[in-house]
């Protein structure tokens, strides 16, 4: 009978280890992933040249342009007004549309270079 009663305790220890190495196996994967596995780069930032900041910029001075005339001819602001901020709104969008400008030729310069296959047909 003691024989029984000693096994059953090792038995139901040995389980209870088990379940104990299995959640601290748990807890150490977890941690590991938690604070070793780091994220790309690339997976973070955005996918946004750029030219698409720039387009992103003009859209946005044009819907302002816009909105302004709106105001103004609902009587919301006086001429003088909008006059100086139509005028700011403008060299914003030349300058941005430069910018673009800009952007655009430095791709359409960028020279190609000769991958090797190409160089040893020559």
């Amino acid at each position: 009978m003691v024989r029984t009663l000693l096994f059953a305790a090792m038995v139901a220890d040995s389980g209870d280890w088990a379940v104990l190495g299995a959640c601290l196996m748990l807890a150490v994967a977890v941690a590991l992933f938690i604070f070793y596995i780091q994220p790309d780069a690339s997976d973070l930032a955005p996918h946004r040249t750029k030219l698409d900041q720039l387009l992103e910029r003009r859209d946005t001075i044009y819907d302002n342009l816009r909105d302004l005339r709106f105001e103004y001819r609902s009587g919301k602001y006086s001429e003088g007004d909008f006059e100086a901020m139509k005028t700011a709104l403008e060299n914003e969008a030349a300058l941005v549309l430069s910018e673009i400008d800009q952007v655009t030729e430095a791709q359409v310069r960028r020279p190609r270079t000769a991958h090797p296959a190409d160089r040893s047909a020559q």
